[in-house]
């Protein structure tokens, strides 16, 4: 396959990951049966806090500000090293895997120190909750890919999803399907989408990933929700992967497909949260569990 094709998704990525979000609330609104905001809001937000200045509090320190650069840096290397569909990550080698997970856990430790930092209290409860969760949504992300791995004996992610075929996916073990029944979970988790996390709630007591922002504003506030717009692609590669098998000889029919597949999660996800209540906060680890048992049912199925 031509070098281009990841470099083309890399750039599609950087640009047409906000626009996700822009998908998400409009399928929200149309089931709502509201107008609701244009496609492009996101993109109008960023540009927005770009061009304000930033506010930090005497109480903070370099590491509140280095939250929202260490953050964007990660999800931009681990977009370098997933792929879409049939199209290879632009960085591959044996292992990577494990970097991706390692990467994503960077990101989610420099936000809870900056939410730390600020030493309000608030924050502080929204970094806690972001990491008990956290705790139960990274074994489900590794089990999954640790399934992946055994079954196609594939250490890095673009030969192992390069394998994946629709004859795979329905194959009567039924792993590959559980695996991607877990990555949707982690998938909605991971980005603080419902039924774990309202992005729109106002209400103080239930605030999880929002409340550990508060206090960015500007420029750093633009960096966290584009590192957000990214790590939604990120994550949702890994299920359109698995979700639409299309592997053809031709690139750029791969690249279109995987394109096709993330803005049809997108609206999937929007169709989700409005048919689904948020869940209260002692049920969400029951949920998280219910991903890490569908990922380490997969892997024994593997096994056997």
């Amino acid at each position: 396959m031509t070098v281009a094709a990841p470099i083309l998704h890399v750039l599609t990525a950087l640009v047409a990951s906000p626009l996700l979000l822009g998908v998400i609330r409009r399928v929200k609104a149309w089931m709502s049966g509201r107008k609701g905001a244009p496609l492009l809001q996101s993109y109008y937000d960023i540009v927005r806090l770009l061009n304000k200045g930033a506010v930090y509090s005497r109480t903070t320190t370099w590491v509140f500000r280095a939250g929202p650069m260490v953050g964007l840096a990660a999800v931009l290397v681990a977009l370098t090293l997933v792929p879409l569909g049939g199209v290879p990550a632009l960085m591959r080698f044996q292992g990577d895997l494990v970097l991706f997970a390692a990467l994503l856990g960077l990101l989610r430790f420099f936000y809870v120190l900056a939410a730390l930092d600020t030493g309000s209290a608030f924050e502080g409860m929204g970094a806690s909750r972001e990491i008990q969760f956290s705790a139960l949504a990274e074994p489900a992300l590794l089990l999954g890919l640790a399934a992946m791995a055994r079954t196609t004996h594939e250490l890095s992610l673009s030969p192992m999803y390069d394998e994946i075929s629709f004859d795979l996916v329905i194959a009567p073990s039924g792993a590959v399907m559980l695996v991607a029944v877990a990555f949707l979970i982690v998938f909605l988790t991971e980005n603080s989408r419902l039924p774990i996390d309202d992005p729109n709630t106002h209400l103080e007591l239930t605030m999880i990933h929002e409340v550990m922002v508060l206090d960015h504003s500007g420029p750093d506030l633009a960096f966290v929700e584009y590192t957000s717009a990214l790590k939604l692609w990120v994550l949702g590669a890994l299920l359109v992967g698995i979700a639409v098998p299309v592997r053809t000889d031709l690139w750029y029919l791969d690249l279109l497909a995987g394109v096709a597949g993330m803005f049809a999660l997108a609206v999937v996800t929007g169709i989700l949260e409005s048919t689904m209540a948020r869940l209260r906060l002692s049920r969400v680890p029951q949920f998280l569990v219910a991903a890490v048992v569908f990922s380490g049912l997969a892997l024994v199925l593997v096994l056997r």
